[in-house]
């Protein structure tokens, strides 16, 4: 039998079959909640401070409390790295307004709920990145401030599923004839020796990797 999977939940690593949150948490009611993604290479955790760093203006925009500083974070992180075997990972942070009854006005006096998980990082296999994968195109419906890296995904979720229903990998999006970024990626054109991206705007989730072109 393999060894459990743990997540952190709170205040405690629990295993993942045992993980719980209330059916009132405003991120299950409303997709009230700010989510980070950080990869995991050779067991380090890949520009952690710019990670933590977008985490923290996502709060700020949703009007949440960070329930954790800079270093608080990274020993959460380190340590839901080192209790897995995989020595690439996914780690998932999420943190929601937490439990309250059911109101869109912003509850007062509630701690926000914390959840952590990682998964194995899946690497794209050499053949895929050579030949490429097939994607289609669709207007960016999305609301207006995606550089916040909201839980309420609904419509990415629509667009992902389009390029799934055609038989694709990604959907690429479109605002106003410019183009914005993938259903769950950045797009980058390479042209005439020059990287070419969308604005960074409010439009867009601006990615980690930006910082290294």
């Amino acid at each position: 039998m393999s060894d459990p999977q743990f997540v952190f939940l709170n205040d405690a690593f629990v295993p993942l079959d045992e993980a719980r949150v209330p059916v009132l948490d405003r991120g299950f009611i409303f997709g009230d909640g700010i989510y980070e993604v950080v990869p995991v290479y050779g067991g380090r955790p890949f520009r952690i401070a710019e990670h933590l760093a977008r985490l923290e203006r996502s709060l700020a925009k949703v009007r949440i409390a960070n329930p954790r500083d800079a270093a608080g974070w990274t020993h959460l992180i380190e340590q839901l790295v080192q209790r897995h075997p995989w020595p690439d990972q996914v780690v998932y942070l999420q943190v929601t307004r937490g439990v309250a009854r059911r109101d869109h006005a912003f509850p007062e006096g509630v701690a926000p709920t914390v959840f952590a998980m990682s998964n194995p990082f899946v690497h794209v296999p050499p053949a895929v990145r050579a030949r490429g994968i097939a994607v289609v195109t669709l207007p960016d419906e999305r609301w207006l401030h995606c550089d916040i890296k909201s839980t309420s995904l609904l419509g990415n979720v629509l667009a992902r599923q389009a390029a799934v229903d055609a038989g694709a990998a990604e959907c690429v999006m479109f605002r106003n004839g410019f183009m914005t970024e993938g259903s769950a990626s950045n797009i980058w054109v390479v042209r005439n020796g020059r990287v070419l991206g969308a604005v960074r705007d409010h439009l867009v989730l601006e990615g980690i990797r930006v910082g290294l072109m």
